[in-house]
């Protein structure tokens, strides 16, 4: 007798190839051969309350640790319902595959259970989405998905697996196994003249800036724009927020790209952030270096700027950087300008030193990231994860650190549970703290039943204001108090709800408490929510006048 592996065990088998071990998913008719599947594997199933959260865990995963995150989830409305998380994290860079089961190829066209077209809702928002079509390569469609998750600009693949081709009993010897190169990324190197050639734009310029893009936030990220400041003495941030130059993590970002005459951009897309490069965003006179891992995206750009692009590079970002700094030489430098926009960059005005709730029972967004501060600075491999609009912006202003995660480009809010469940996952020992609004909380507030059966503790520190703020401030300067409507919440008690699923709450309406209760929370051991009762205050932003 001919031997025989299910298909189902196929696609389990790759992913171990792959070195993956953490799966997040949610259970479902097309996928259950699957979760047989994992059974006897390395592979750990991790199943969640509603499928985005899947996507956003995955998310998170690809993001900490640069390799894709797994997400999988069942057809139709399972598979619809994880679609929309492919946006956040497309817009991010972030490497992942999502994996969907579906209705069989016998049933395609014949209205059977479940059945859509999976691979086109899921393209728009992926770099690539296809239906897998033979049961004897789908290890190859795994590792492809893999391939291009990594390869380019990081993102989001979909793969869409017919339930029949799960099922089916393929022989041994017409399996087509993927071999170890087969999922890793096709590298875009930047030739020596390339680097030699960008090196002198930088040096000949009076003010040079250097943005990078999303999938630079990273630990290694930092480390090698950090590498680059230092030896180019060439000020860099990186741009990963839709509030663009108004992102409070930079200061008075809008201040120091006006005052460019070069900007870089280092894997960063000439998009809506950058308001394409026009000014007065742009000063009229400066130009822009643009060093892009994807060539459509360059040609866009090279069309939007026309003769204000000094100079188009088609390379990865991190061999661009390592290139960049190869080709360094002594006489690049303008110290000054780099001190003068780093101030710009780092100092917050004098008058924040001070700002504190006049509201009793009540914070301001300040006070919760100042007693925040010492949780965060007491161990640098902990994970701040910031969510939602005007409240946790106030924590991207004032709060360091290296492992960061925001909600991103796409500007979605909700991610922030999943976020930290996953950031747990990878990183078993220090602080994880969520900081998140409270309507930012409802999205996925269920992934806290999630996290109480996986034993994934970490801290959520959410902001009670009773209102979809960004959205009441946006009517308020757009058309008047007076038309403000429909962004009003309860002051719900989250803790509570925090403890009916099994994790622990705190209460804090005064600023004093606030330290002491997230120290009960990570005490706690469980996943936990500090629901602290805020003022409602407009996102802060600086403009060099306020560093005066």
């Amino acid at each position: 007798m001919t031997e025989t592996l299910r298909g189902a065990d196929i696609v389990a088998q790759s992913l171990e190839r792959a070195g993956v071990t953490t799966i997040f998913t949610l259970s479902g008719n097309h996928i259950m051969s699957l979760f047989d599947a994992a059974i006897g594997t390395r592979l750990e199933l991790i199943h969640v309350r509603q499928e985005a959260a899947a996507v956003h865990m995955a998310d998170a995963w690809g993001r900490l640790t640069g390799t894709p995150g797994v997400a999988m989830v069942t057809g139709g409305p399972g598979q619809a319902n994880a679609v929309p998380a492919l946006f956040t994290a497309l817009s991010q860079d972030s490497p992942l595959v999502l994996l969907a089961g579906s209705h069989a190829t016998w049933e395609e066209g014949r209205g059977g259970f479940q059945e859509i077209d999976q691979a086109a809702l899921a393209a728009p928002v992926s770099k690539a989405s296809w239906t897998a079509t033979s049961a004897a390569s789908l290890g190859m469609d795994v590792a492809r998905a893999f391939r291009i998750a990594v390869s380019g600009r990081p993102g989001p693949v979909h793969l869409s697996l017919p339930s029949d081709l799960l099922d089916a009993m393929v022989p041994l010897d017409a399996i087509v196994w993927p071999k170890p190169e087969d999922f890793a990324a096709v590298p875009t190197p930047m030739p020596v003249p390339a680097a030699t050639a960008a090196l002198a734009l930088i040096a000949a310029a009076a003010r040079p800036l250097l943005i990078a893009g999303p999938q630079l936030a990273t630990r290694p990220g930092r480390a090698l724009l950090a590498r680059i400041e230092a030896a180019l003495n060439l000020p860099t941030c990186i741009m990963e927020s839709p509030r663009a130059s108004n992102d409070a993590t930079w200061g008075a970002l809008g201040d120091v790209i006006k005052r460019a005459d070069l900007v870089v951009l280092l894997g960063k897309k000439l998009d809506f952030t950058l308001k394409f490069g026009a000014p007065p965003t742009f000063d009229a006179a400066s130009q822009v270096l643009m060093i892009e891992p994807d060539a459509e995206t360059l040609a866009r750009g090279a069309r939007e700027l026309g003769p204000r692009l000094a100079l188009g590079l088609l390379a990865d970002s991190n061999a661009a950087g390592e290139a960049l700094l190869a080709g360094a030489g002594s006489e690049i430098g303008h110290p000054t300008w780099l001190a003068t926009a780093r101030t710009l960059l780092h100092a917050r005005p004098a008058p924040w030193t001070d700002l504190a709730s006049k509201t009793p029972g009540r914070l301001h967004a300040i006070e919760v990231a100042r007693g925040i501060k010492p949780f965060v600075d007491a161990d640098p491999d902990t994970i701040l994860i910031c969510d939602g609009g005007e409240y946790a912006q106030w924590a991207q202003s004032l709060l360091r650190c290296e492992r960061r995660l925001v909600n991103g480009v796409a500007g979605a809010i909700g991610v922030s549970l999943p976020f930290a469940a996953a950031a747990r996952k990878v990183e078993p020992r220090a602080p994880v703290i969520a900081v998140l609004g409270d309507g930012t909380f409802g999205f996925h507030m269920a992934e806290f039943e999630t996290a109480v059966r996986c034993d994934l503790p970490f801290v959520a520190v959410v902001g009670t204001d009773a209102r979809w703020n960004a959205e009441h401030n946006i009517q308020v300067r757009d058309y008047g108090l007076q038309r403000a409507y429909g962004c009003e919440l309860n002051d719900t008690r989250y803790d509570l709800v925090v403890t009916a699923l099994g994790g622990h709450g705190e209460l804090v309406e005064r600023a004093e408490d606030l330290g002491p209760a997230i120290a009960r929370a990570i005490a706690s051991g469980k996943p936990a929510c500090v629901n602290v009762m805020i003022e409602s205050h407009a996102a802060p932003t600086v403009r060099a006048r306020d560093l005066a």
